[in-house]
């Protein structure tokens, strides 16, 4: 059978979800996590569905891809198609020619997990890297400690709160309740966490969203934010810590997150939570 490229429809995208869980495993390649489709959702399941695409072969989804914006491309592959020649042939076909709908004319990012064929394929039709990430994990065998502030998880009634500090904590950032609440709708949150952490004047400080993939898979730190008006103060490594132990307690076997190299200041932050910084990774770009 050929390979066939798929838009899922809005009550389809469960499927996509199902996939991405059942791929990740500790020790993988950094790739696609079912939180990164969870997060984007955050625009709504209308929107998150026009942005997933599927390549599939003979009813079966061999990779799934993510339109990170209009000219990123966030892919990943089952485990055993990682190196497998049809898909990888067909993906860059697709991906190069605007027409199929993936990514536009002009300049274009692709990231795909490190060792898949795709970006062999790519480095050879002329695609150069882009700017480092730094992809961190934290193991969940052992207990995580206790991380000195209280944390509270928030619902719809206290959503206002941890949206409130996530603006804060980014500048230009425009996320709203409303877009909490369609986040907080999609299937991926059933194993998600939004937790906020004050300080001992009892401020909303910090806050972080953590997504399981399912007991004994890594969960996803994303996003993580420190208020401005609180930075230098140990706050982003108390809310990663709670992080972690969210996860473990969801029954993850690990926690991972990746940030730009070139934010040292974060990748510090993670380190001094108990994440170890893993090697490199960049995505493919092609130039206008």
């Amino acid at each position: 059978m050929t390979i066939v490229l798929g838009t899922p429809e809005a009550d389809g995208l469960n499927e996509a979800v199902g996939v991405l869980r059942e791929w990740q495993y500790d020790g993988a390649p950094w790739q696609l996590h079912p939180g990164d489709l969870g997060w984007f959702w955050r625009f709504g399941a209308e929107a998150t569905a026009a942005a997933v695409r599927t390549w599939s072969r003979d009813g079966r989804i061999l990779a799934v891809g993510l339109l990170d914006g209009p000219h990123l491309l966030r892919v990943t592959f089952a485990p055993d198609v990682q190196r497998d020649e049809e898909l990888a042939r067909r993906l860059v076909d697709d991906v190069t020619e605007p027409e199929r709908g993936v990514l536009p004319v002009g300049k274009a990012y692709v990231e795909a997990p490190v060792g898949a064929l795709v970006q062999d394929l790519l480095s050879g039709a002329g695609w150069s890297t882009d700017e480092p990430w730094t992809p961190l994990r934290r193991d969940l065998a052992d207990p995580v400690r206790d991380p000195g502030v209280r944390i509270e998880a928030v619902g719809p009634k206290r959503a206002p709160v941890w949206t409130a500090v996530l603006r804060a904590s980014f500048d230009g950032a425009t996320f709203t309740d409303e877009r909490w609440h369609a986040m907080a709708a999609g299937s991926p949150y059933a194993d998600a966490r939004c937790l906020v952490a004050y300080d001992d004047q009892d401020k909303a400080v910090a806050v972080v969203t953590v997504w399981s993939a399912g007991p004994g898979k890594p969960g996803l730190l994303e996003p993580m934010g420190v208020h401005r008006e609180h930075r230098g103060h140990g706050h982003g490594r108390a809310i990663t810590a709670a992080a972690a132990a969210a996860l473990q307690e969801l029954g993850s076997s690990s926690a991972i997150v990746y940030t730009p190299s070139s934010n040292v200041g974060a990748v510090a932050t993670y380190e001094s939570a108990g994440f170890q910084r893993l090697p490199e990774i960049r995505d493919r770009r092609r130039d206008a």
